[in-house]
């Protein structure tokens, strides 16, 4: 049996502990301290908080802004993958670059393009006003702003994923006579099903907690445009401490949630992937 190669244990026990101490200190105390706040004047409080009307307003605005931004970066997020692992053609680095151009804007300077263009002074606004369509300060300027922000979740997940499996089976489908959709629905999507859930976990997170970008131009109407995320922000200005920390609760929650189902897709991930007993035993 080889012999284990590595630190000293009491370095490896120092690293352990300070990086529990760091988490502990900045993840799981913040936590606490949130949960203390929204619950410290009581459970009737707390619902209250819950049940305001600009509440439930800033909770539907929310979902409905995932519900939209979501499918509509699965479905970008899929043909990129395809088209960037699967194919060679002119512009492919461009589009890669142009995929992680949200990792590198800053989301309030995003905000601030999409008031440009679509502003009442902006490239556009005189034309939608004409029309009677508005986007900045409504509900298709958040939904704008979010898309943009989550785009490279689900394709930066996907284009490494599909690279790696390359194109050996899609190629053995077409020769069988499988057209696209087949190959798609057959082939690529049962090999790819855990790598989209866990671009899809962490897309819909940060849909439902982007603020930069949705602040500059929801125009923060409470009751019309105010996300959750905008709407803690105003009880907090408000030193309404309870309502708010009642309401950000919510946001924990849905973090919670992603973590314990983004941890359950790699287990999964983890375990298809294994080596069976069998070959591992039969390994050099």
């Amino acid at each position: 049996m080889a012999r284990h190669v590595g630190e000293p244990r009491a370095v490896r026990w120092l690293l352990i502990a300070t990086a529990l101490g760091f988490l502990g200190l900045f993840l799981a105390l913040q936590l606490a301290v949130g949960l203390t706040e929204a619950l410290r004047k009581g459970v009737a409080v707390y619902l209250a908080a819950l049940r305001d009307p600009d509440a439930l307003a800033a909770i539907r605005l929310t979902l409905l802004t995932a519900a939209i931004a979501v499918p509509l970066n699965v479905v970008f997020g899929v043909a990129a993958a395809w088209a960037i692992a699967k194919f060679e053609f002119p512009g492919k680095q461009l589009l890669v670059a142009l995929i992680d151009v949200p990792f590198t804007v800053s989301p309030v300077i995003a905000g601030m393009v999409f008031v440009l263009l679509f502003g009442a002074q902006g490239w556009f606004g005189p034309w939608l006003a004409d029309h009677g369509i508005r986007i900045v300060f409504a509900t298709p300027g958040i939904v704008l702003a979010t898309v943009f922000v989550t785009v490279p979740f689900v394709a930066r997940e996907l284009i490494p994923l599909m690279q790696e499996q390359g194109t050996e089976e899609e190629e053995a489908a077409a020769v069988l006579g499988a057209n696209g959709w087949q190959t798609f629905r057959r082939v690529t999507l049962p090999n790819i099903q855990w790598g989209l859930l866990y671009g899809v976990i962490v897309c819909n997170a940060r849909a439902m907690g982007e603020f930069g970008a949705v602040s500059v131009v929801s125009g923060h109407v409470r009751g019309l445009t105010n996300t959750l995320p905008l709407h803690v922000e105003i009880l907090y200005n408000e030193y309404h401490l309870a309502a708010a920390f009642a309401v950000a609760s919510l946001l924990t929650l849905l973090g919670l949630v992603t973590l314990v189902a983004r941890s359950l897709v790699e287990w999964r991930e983890r375990r298809r992937t294994a080596p069976a007993p069998a070959e591992e035993a039969m390994a050099p």
